[in-house]
Formats: structure tokens, sequence, C-alpha cells
């Protein structure tokens, strides 16, 4: 494999994560309105449990498409989920602490959410790293053996 052909691929798989941490953050903002709209209760419920079955959705795509389009190891399936993941963790602290700094800017707390910036990616990442080996791993063995 080329130089050229290794930079093409590695641009190919940070573009698609960047585009999955993305999604991830914009379905986290979204349902995150909707459920504030909601009212509380179950509606705020259901809306927060959709954010999470569309971005389990995409998680899933995610993997899917890596191991047997782009056809890349477990490991590297996990890496690069765990990196959309991240992203989106990190956008989704981004968009918390925009939206603190807008509605009370008197700057209390405001710790607490450059912590998130750091945080919030790790608390995403690391899990989406161990499904996604897991499954990955999982899914690498049943094609195995079909």
């Amino acid at each position: 494999m080329t130089t050229v052909t290794r930079t093409a691929d590695r641009q190919a798989w940070v573009s698609r994560a960047i585009g999955v941490g993305i999604v991830y953050c914009v379905f986290g903002v979204m349902f995150g309105v909707m459920a504030g709209y909601a009212g509380g209760g179950r509606a705020t419920v259901a809306w927060r449990f959709a954010a999470w079955v569309g971005s389990a959705i995409v998680f899933a795509a995610h993997i899917i498409y890596e191991q047997f389009r782009v056809r890349v190891s477990s490991g590297g399936v996990a890496f690069h989920a765990a990196t959309a993941a991240a992203i989106g963790g990190f956008g989704l602290a981004v968009t918390a602490t925009l939206h603190r700094t807008w509605s009370s800017p008197s700057g209390a707390a405001m710790h607490l959410y450059a912590l998130a910036l750091v945080a919030w990616p790790l608390i995403t990442g690391v899990p989406a790293f161990i499904v996604a080996l897991v499954v990955s791993e999982g899914l690498a063995r049943l094609s195995r053996r079909a």
C-alpha cells in the first residue's frame, strides 16, 4: 500500500468519524430540546430514550459499515467508532458550555463546563470502544463461520 493510499484511507475514516460525531451531537441537542419542550414526565423520558435509540442505530450502522464495507480490523472498527462517539461527546460539551455562557454569563461553575470538554469525550469514547470491540469481534467470528 502506498503512502498516498494510506493517507486517503486515514482521511476517509477521520471524515466518517467527524460526520458520525456530528450526527450524535445533533441528535443529543435536537432530542434534548424536544425533551425540554415536553414539559416533564413520560414525554421527557420518551424524547431522551429516542435520542439513545437514534444514537444506537447510528453506532450499529457505523460498526457494520466499517466491518463489512471498509473491512477494517476489529481494533480499527472499535477505534473509529470510539473516536466518533468522543467527537459527539465533545460537541455536546461545547454546546452545553455555549448554552451556559449565553443563558447565565456570570461565570459561576464554568470550571465544570471546562472539565466537561475533557470528561464527556472520555465518558462516551471509552465505553464505545469496548462495546464496538466486542461487537466487531462477534461479527467477525460470525462471518467466518458463515
